[in-house]
């Protein structure tokens, strides 16, 4: 049968295919190792691949305790660590990460500094030059430097409890990928953890969740080949009367947000900075390369978003708010979250904590849950915190306002496995690092003529922050006031922060660093960096004038990156918001249930109601099409209420539709790095263009003397579709079904990539067929330019019932465990991809009630 994920007409490399760079499939090295391994017969491989399964039950002793510390897990391995201080608390947390993911947290500490090739030689150099130009590791040193005492020590406490288990564990003891790569004879031991590499991680959630610098060089790219008008036809303006932001309404007033004023401050004057200048096409590529070289842990691209949204009591069947949260991440192996409780046994100023949720292995605390007063959800808020300079490099200097200005350099020095070493140059204008500069071909041609064409990365991630002590503000914090306080040290990445209370209070935040640009630059285009009125102008939107509401009138507030605030709001945060299809429905259907339940909600969060079927069917019924075969498949969407279930027949027809009405309309004249991926915004472009049946998108420029209209794309893309679902299902259309075509497959990053079959199958699960799709509630995004597969999705779900904590619900995209063998790899991912959930206690009673195995870590003497 023909690949189910693309078609033979529309197949691409499979590198293009793939969200993870070319580091991670490192086949020699993986190869050698993996031939050793099968060497030694099955029996050792069962035995190499449950030799780093971790204790569970019984005593184990770790260095620096206080006092004796229990973990408590359930039947799907989730801990509940209790203990008698702080640092005891995040000590064991550290080792309880160490002992089911520390082979991920190696991984992306190496990506965090740059230092991947080190264990997969040069197939990583990219991604190392790109990571070591724009210095995450520097930035969080500083970080540590800055952040409050107590994050100090909890951090360093964190760090301990991760160094105790690494202590106690050869490498193959830690993981069987160790076992893999040292079979090729890396000889590799693991470096002691420390706070910088805790700091450093919020830098790749900071990377994942940058906001629009992609659109900055789509947009470009897209000038570059059609021009500026027709492309800003392909990214419309936010619907405000059709889609609700999160907080409608309030005004700025002497630089303070208050929700209920009705006039404020006057919009500062934006204009845009491009110019229409295509002359650096060749230097926005080379970024675009930059941007993609470096690893993605938390997915990228037009599906990454979430759904936040919390009901007070009067909505809800409890009496008392309730709170969901999903955020759409991308899908690997592991997954991104790990669920876990952190509990003092008496809590006190001395040991505050007493909180559940989501964790992020190498980070302490809790990222997202709730604790014994307030409970709180993410989306991303996705401001414009990066610009793209374009810069004029002269020798040693780059252009400003008529002057050349010394650059800043420094050099790096990256040690390659298998090769020697590769020292690379740092180059830095007032903007920011060259980030053009990773592409050295492009460097060189630039220094031969004289006059470089270069591309400087302004990022508010590259200067340090606190947002580590936000996390673990909100960790203990007890009302509005003590959360707000929390988020006001949640610099990056800005998310939208929903909040409820047992008292009864429910609240929306917006925090982060969002720079105040000069009138010269509105952040959409890449930026002028000669030019003084493109700079940013040093300052920020202070934290008192950022959006937010408590208790609002209507009841209940949601957040699904959607715009934050109307277009009065006087600062500019950003245009580039997700067009709110996801946050309408989820507002239509709260105010059509009026009172939930707690399955309510989860049930919601479910909805796969896909928001552009209703305004593309009805064209689509209108083409006159042969009876019989050819309008078998059309005949499908007659009645069709939008719903895409994994066994929906009319929703694969439709999707493969959409699919191909979008190669048609667009790739004769995009090139193909922009081709549409289907998502929310290409809903809003074609959207309009339906109402315009002879605009110029609907043409196919490499057809001499014809020039196709809208209709002519329609029934290309019926008839195409049928022929499609054809060939890669059955002849008869009630065989077809959506989650055949749209599947899951979870994927390591980086020996699951390796291209060796036996090594995939023992790190990759998969696949599942799955429901939803594209900006429905439930999304499970996919790229139309590469075909029907999952490549975002709801990493987790979650319901937190404020009547009674131990009646919430939580699920996790994968198992607690990153190790292969164990029970816990993706024991969850079957009941998520059902929709299912599973019990989330909280109390003593009810985490003792629940407990299959406890673990008790007491205090030790150092090595």
């Amino acid at each position: 049968m023909p690949d189910q994920q693309t078609s033979p007409r529309r197949r691409r490399p499979l590198a293009a295919l793939r969200s993870w760079p070319r580091w991670a499939r490192v086949s020699s090295y993986v190869a050698a190792g993996l031939v050793l391994v099968l060497l030694a017969g099955v029996v050792t491989v069962g035995v190499l691949l449950r030799r780093p399964l971790p204790e569970w039950s019984g005593t184990a002793e770790l260095p620096g305790l206080e006092a004796e510390v229990e973990v408590v897990r359930d039947e799907h391995g989730v801990p509940q660590v209790y203990a008698d201080s702080l640092t005891d608390l995040v000590q064991a947390q550290g080792y309880v990460h160490a002992q089911e993911r520390f082979f991920e947290m190696d991984v992306r500490r190496h990506a965090t500094a740059g230092r991947l090739a080190e264990m997969f030689g040069e197939a990583a150099l990219d991604s190392d030059r790109a990571v070591r130009t724009m210095g995450w590791r520097r930035v969080a040193e500083r970080e540590l430097a800055i952040v409050a005492p107590r994050t100090r020590q909890v951090l360093e406490a964190y760090a301990d409890g991760v160094n105790a288990y690494l202590h106690q564990r050869s490498p193959s003891q830690l993981a069987v990928e160790y076992t893999v790569l040292n079979g090729s004879g890396l000889g590799y031991r693991a470096e002691d953890w420390s706070p910088v590499d805790s700091l450093a991680w919020l830098k790749a959630m900071a990377w994942d969740l940058r906001g629009n610098m992609g659109d900055e060089v789509e947009r470009a790219l897209t000038a570059a080949a059609v021009g500026e008008r027709r492309a800003e036809q392909l990214w419309p303006a936010y619907p405000f009367d059709e889609h609700a932001p999160i907080v409608d309404g309030g005004a700025v007033v002497d630089g303070v947000f208050e929700p209920e004023a009705t006039t404020g401050g006057t919009r500062l004057p934006q204009r845009p900075a491009w110019r229409g200048d295509t002359g650096w096409s060749k230097a926005l590529r080379s970024v675009r390369d930059a941007l993609d070289a470096v690893p993605s842990w938390l997915g990228r691209g037009d599906g990454i978003g979430s759904n936040s949204w919390v009901v007070d009591g009067e909505h809800s069947a409890t009496g008392a708010p309730l709170l969901a949260n999903d955020p759409h991440l991308g899908v690997s192996m592991p997954g991104v979250w790990m669920q876990m409780g952190l509990h003092c046994r008496t809590v006190s100023e001395a040991c505050p904590m007493e909180v559940a949720g989501f964790t992020f292995s190498g980070v302490p605390g809790v990222v997202i849950g709730h604790n014994a007063d307030i409970a709180w959800g993410f989306t991303n808020l996705g401001p414009d915190v990066a610009d793209l300079y374009l810069e004029r490099v002269v020798g040693d200097g780059f252009r400003y306002d008529g002057d050349v200005l010394p650059l800043r350099t420094r050099t790096e020095t990256i040690e390659v496995r298998g090769a020697d070493p590769v020292t690379i140059e740092v180059r830095a204008t007032a903007h920011g690092p060259l980030l053009s500069d990773v592409d050295d071909d492009l460097a060189a041609v630039g220094k031969a003529t004289g006059e470089e064409l270069a591309v400087a990365l302004a990022w508010t991630a590259l200067q340090p922050s606190a947002t580590a002590d936000a996390i673990l503000a909100m960790n203990t914090a007890t009302d509005w006031d003590s959360f707000r306080e929390a988020a006001a040290s949640f610099a990056v990445p800005a998310q939208n922060l929903v909040y409820a209370d047992r008292a009864g209070h429910i609240g929306y935040q917006a925090p982060g660093m969002v720079p105040i640009r000069k009138s010269g630059n509105d952040g959409r285009w890449p930026a002028e960096g000669w030019r003084p009125e493109d700079d940013w102008s040093g300052e920020t939107v202070p934290f008192a004038g950022l959006p937010h509401v408590l208790d609002p009138e209507e009841g209940f507030v949601v957040t699904a990156n959607q715009a934050v605030v109307g277009p009065d709001y006087p600062y500019a945060l950003t245009q580039d918001w997700d067009r709110g299809y996801r946050a309408q429905r989820i507002r239509d259907l709260l105010v059509e249930e009026g009172e939930l339940s707690v399955a309510e909600m989860l049930e919601l969060q479910l909805d796969d109601r896909n928001p552009m079927a209703a305004t593309l069917v009805p064209y689509l019924l209108d083409i006159d099409l042969p009876r019989g075969y050819a309008s078998a498949g059309q005949r499908l969407l007659d009645g069709w209420d939008g719903s895409q279930s994994a066994d929906s027949a009319a929703a694969a027809y439709y999707n493969v539709v959409w699919r191909t009405l979008l190669e048609h309309t667009f790739h004769d004249e995009l090139p193909e790095d922009v081709w549409p991926d289907g998502g929310q915004r290409w809903f809003a472009v074609v959207s309009g263009l339906l109402r315009e049946p002879a605009d110029p998108w609907w043409d196919d420029v490499t057809t001499e003397d014809v020039v196709e209209r809208r209709d002519d794309v329609l029934r290309s893309a019926l008839l195409e579709a049928r022929d499609e679902l054809t060939r890669l299902q059955s002849r008869h259309p009630e065989d077809w079904s959506w989650g055949a075509l749209h599947t899951l497959e979870l994927r390591s990053p980086s020996l699951g990539e390796s291209g060796i079959g036996p090594v995939e199958a023992l790190v990759n699960r998969g696949p599942w067929e799955v429901g939803g799709g594209s900006s429905t509630v439930d999304a499970t995004a996919w790229d139309a330019a590469a075909g029907y597969a999952v490549t975002s999705a709801p990493s987790m779900r979650m319901v937190v019932s404020l009547a009674d904590l131990d009646d919430s619900r939580w699920i996790n995209l994968t198992g607690v465990s990153g190790h292969p063998a164990s029970g816990h790899y993706t024991d969850q991912t079957d009941l998520w991809a059902r929709g299912e959930t599973i019990a989330w206690p909280f109390s003593r009673e009810a985490v003792e009630a629940a407990g299959e195995d406890v673990l008790r870590l007491v205090p030790g003497e150092d090595d």
